[in-house]
């Protein structure tokens, strides 16, 4: 996923979250980790026009962390 303009994966479900298996969520909260960071550097250096994307990037890491711990209890 690329952090630079591209949107794919941004305002996912916990719906979708609830259907992918573990090893799937961790893969996709490395991948929105490495996304929040590059927003993070973008921001330093000046090059993020749309600043709403690291909100909403930080918002999909915390719903991917809320269904891994739902799925972590129910076991």
């Amino acid at each position: 996923m690329s952090a630079a303009g591209d949107d794919k994966g941004t305002n996912m479900k916990a719906k979708e979250l609830r259907a992918k298996d573990p090893e799937a969520l961790r893969k996709e909260l490395e991948e929105l980790l490495k996304a929040h960071f590059s927003l993070r550097m973008q921001i330093a250096t000046q090059q993020l026009t749309n600043t709403s994307q690291l909100g909403k990037t930080r918002r999909d890491i915390a719903r991917v962390r809320t269904v891994m711990n739902e799925k972590a209890a129910a076991k």
